[in-house]
């Protein structure tokens, strides 16, 4: 058993013989950004002040030989070798604010919905333990009940029910196995085995500030799990969601967008197309025409989920819009086939 102290805090975590020091952390509640889960997109890069540790497997690209000199590490990789590892945890109360992930838990699909042409919307709902807890936001690991070892992860696109239902909008990635499988197989009453909840991307329910939330495809999942909480609890300030779709065949959730604007006065969609074939309504990636949507996003907490490329074009383009950095909040999907365990 090794102990994680966060500094400057000084606060102790427990870390079980071969855990990770990211699954150690979220055990006990602390919240440390992260996104793959498999060493490839850098997101849990922190700074090991004391101790030793086995990195493990992860990507040049998301640890570069000089960050691991200088004493970084990966820390969804990490694994604790000496009785104490110090890392830099960066703010003096490091209190817990996260629920502890439940772990392998049995789910049943109760209800599966083709969205777009390469989009399923899959409802499932746990079998033991009664509904999860969690924040709007964060995702899942999931994987055929079958096949374990096919595990990738999936934000949730809904705030929490009663009932434990659990939206997911899982894209077809060609070649991939868990995508593959529900695309495919997944029908009412399949089973699969889920982890979870993981990740920050977590609003803060005591903004006082705008908000604006900036996705593409699947990418909206979290976005639509913040905004219906915010909505829900009456939210009193504007709330302006931006989408792209590839084409009108790939929009996803315009009823529900409709839905929002007739009951919420202070939600707004705006919808902007990609691709080449004629549509009616704005043209362009998000990026490029953020500037025609607002004049100015300062002072507004700004959500973005996509792709990494499409996170830091449109983080670019709300900080030339005056967007303040630490009202940013990010969540960019890494290609989990380069990211596979």
């Amino acid at each position: 058993m090794s102990e994680i102290i966060l500094q400057p805090s000084g606060q102790r975590v427990e870390a079980k013989p071969g855990e990770t020091v990211l699954a150690a952390l979220e055990r006990a509640g602390y919240a440390l950004d992260n996104n793959c889960r498999a060493g490839a997109c850098g997101e849990c890069k922190t700074k090991v002040l004391c101790g030793e540790f086995d990195q493990g497997m992860v990507l040049s690209m998301a640890l570069s030989s000089a960050e691991r000199e200088a004493g970084f590490g990966l820390m969804c990789m990490a694994t604790p070798l000496s009785e104490e590892l110090e890392i830099d945890y960066g703010t003096e109360d490091a209190l817990p604010k996260l629920f502890p992930p439940r772990l392998d838990v049995p789910y049943v699909v109760t209800d599966r919905i083709q969205r777009t042409p390469t989009i399923v919307e899959l409802r499932i709902r746990p079998t033991e333990g009664g509904p999860l807890r969690y924040w709007p936001g964060q995702y899942l690991t999931i994987s055929p009940s079958d096949d374990p070892t096919a595990e990738r992860c999936y934000s949730i696109a809904n705030a929490p029910r009663p009932d434990g239902e659990i939206s997911l909008l899982i894209t077809r990635i060609e070649g991939g196995v868990t995508s593959g499988w529900i695309h495919e197989h997944a029908q009412v009453g399949s089973h699969l085995i889920a982890s979870g909840p993981f990740g920050t991307f977590i609003g803060d329910p005591s903004t006082e500030t705008p908000v604006v939330c900036l996705a593409a495809g699947s990418g909206l999942a979290p976005i639509l799990a913040l905004t219906d909480a915010a909505l829900r609890r009456g939210f009193p300030h504007p709330v302006t969601l931006v989408f792209s779709a590839r084409s009108a065949d790939d929009m996803l959730a315009a009823g529900l967008f409709e839905w929002w604007s007739s009951v919420h006065p202070n939600f707004k969609s705006v919808v902007t197309y990609t691709g080449p074939e004629p549509t009616e309504g704005l043209k362009g990636r998000i990026p490029a025409v953020l500037g025609d949507i607002f004049t100015t996003l300062g002072g507004t907490s700004v959500f973005i989920a996509g792709s990494p490329e499409f996170v830091t074009d449109c983080e670019k383009a709300a900080k030339g819009l005056g967007a303040r950095p630490d009202l940013i909040h990010t969540e960019g999907f890494t290609d989990q086939s380069v990211a596979a365990r």
